[in-house]
């Protein structure tokens, strides 16, 4: 996992930057513009917690509700090292397009955790997420705003936050949280979603290209959950992905991991950390050439899926992304600068954005959340196919309206879920 581009962005920048072409498009007034370039609410707070040395060290942590006019708000909860106030922002407004988008009856928000869980123990951990949901168990619900799971969060992580809200609150609310284990409230396919979610945007891009997927080849960046699902569906569609990159925390580095005649996934999942860190010198053994991190970018494929996290692909490096690249997927959230759109433009290569490619994992997340309420839950062949369905009908939106309004899928993308947004928040006579 890449922890930060060589330049430093802000991710919030880049993500009210991104609403302002669209506002513009859309020809929003200025009070319209003012509230969606913000979030609704924001709450910051800390988290104290007994380490296992005996000392106490306190961690600071966000919850960010960007839009609820369309559902209650929805979105991650990452714990991070790096993790800063305007990420979180960035990402909470991301989210508000993303369930937009996908056209499903949610908001968006994030939340986040300044940590870092390589370092951290399990009971040091369970009692951040318990402190988290102490600080914020007031601002959250089932019908509020419902986390999730995000970078260095899991199933556990979840389950420790709902026991703690069921606690507090004195009743059983599955529907408070999603991402939950399986048997616990979670839904089966939900671990695939994101990944899975992905590489359907491929196919139907590729479709639109006139291109075979066991023609093409590509280059991963992270070997996190999101990744090594896209990975394995990719391989099911019968393309071969040559490099994936992986973050080493011992270094404090990234390494790119490649295999021009096709990385196997198996051996490399048996030889990753469950943070996704691949051991060099056991994939070197493997017979993969190991490069510096940023060269998962520079492979001389027909797809990039960025799948880390957020200002990745930047106007620095987008002019290193080789000629016969066609297809760029943003499996992570906000991976491409707005200078770097201007770069890829250039090149002519097909962006699939970000919050309709890697919109699986909250598809999957309504569909837990409705399963929850029901009380009745769905095979995972079921989960799967309804993802298909939602996916292959949220970007067929987008390209038919790119294609009529001349529009690139980015431009389209937000044009559609902005809009759905302010109609939401026109009729409800907020604006």
């Amino acid at each position: 996992m890449e922890l930060a581009a060589k330049k430093s962005y802000n991710a919030f920048q880049t993500a009210q930057k991104q609403f302002d072409r669209a506002a513009d498009l859309l020809e929003l007034n200025e009070s319209v513009r003012e509230f969606l370039r913000n979030p609704m609410r924001e709450f910051h707070f800390t988290i104290p917690v007994h380490m296992d040395d005996g000392s106490k060290k306190v961690f600071r942590a966000f919850r960010i509700q960007h839009n609820d006019a369309r559902g209650p708000a929805k979105g991650g909860i990452r714990f991070h090292p790096q993790e800063t106030v305007d990420t979180v922002r960035a990402l909470s407004m991301w989210m508000t397009w993303k369930t937009s988008v996908a056209d499903i009856p949610l908001g968006g928000a994030k939340g986040g955790v300044i940590c870092d869980p390589h370092n951290l123990s399990q009971f040091e951990q369970e009692q951040i997420c318990r402190g988290w949901i102490r600080q914020i168990f007031k601002n959250i619900g089932p019908f509020t705003d419902i986390p999730a799971p995000d970078v260095m969060t899991n199933p556990q992580h979840m389950l420790w936050m709902l026991d703690e809200y069921e606690t507090l609150s004195g009743g059983k609310y599955p529907g408070v949280i999603t991402g939950k284990p399986i048997g616990m409230g979670g839904s089966q396919g939900r671990k695939e979603a994101t990944g899975y979610g992905t590489i359907i945007t491929v196919r139907e891009a590729l479709k639109e290209l006139n291109i075979k997927p066991e023609n093409t080849t590509a280059s991963f960046q992270g070997f996190g959950n999101v990744s090594q699902y896209a990975i394995e569906l990719y391989v099911k569609m019968g393309g071969t992905p040559v490099c994936v990159s992986s973050w080493d925390n011992d270094d404090k580095m990234s390494y790119a991991f490649r295999k021009k005649e096709g990385i196997n996934l198996k051996e490399l999942m048996d030889i990753t950390d469950v943070f996704g860190g691949i051991d060099k010198a056991k994939a070197r053994g493997l017979g993969y050439e190991i490069l510096p991190g940023e060269a998962w970018l520079e492979q001389d494929v027909d797809i990039l899926v960025p799948a880390a996290l957020e200002n990745q692909i930047t106007e620095e490096n987008a002019v290193n992304i080789s000629k016969r690249v066609k297809i760029i997927a943003e499996g992570a959230n906000g991976p491409t600068t707005p200078e770097a759109d201007v770069v890829l433009d250039s090149k002519n290569i097909y962006v699939i954005p970000d919050f309709l490619a890697n919109s699986g994992g909250v598809i999957c997340s309504y569909f837990e959340q409705v399963q929850n309420n029901m009380n009745y839950y769905w095979p995972k062949d079921e989960v799967l196919s309804k993802l298909d369905q939602k996916m292959t009908t949220a970007f067929a939106a987008v390209s038919d309206f790119s294609k009529q309004n001349k529009l690139g899928m980015r431009d389209a993308a937000y044009v559609i879920s902005v809009d759905r947004v302010v109609r939401a928040c026109q009729n409800r006579g907020w604006l």
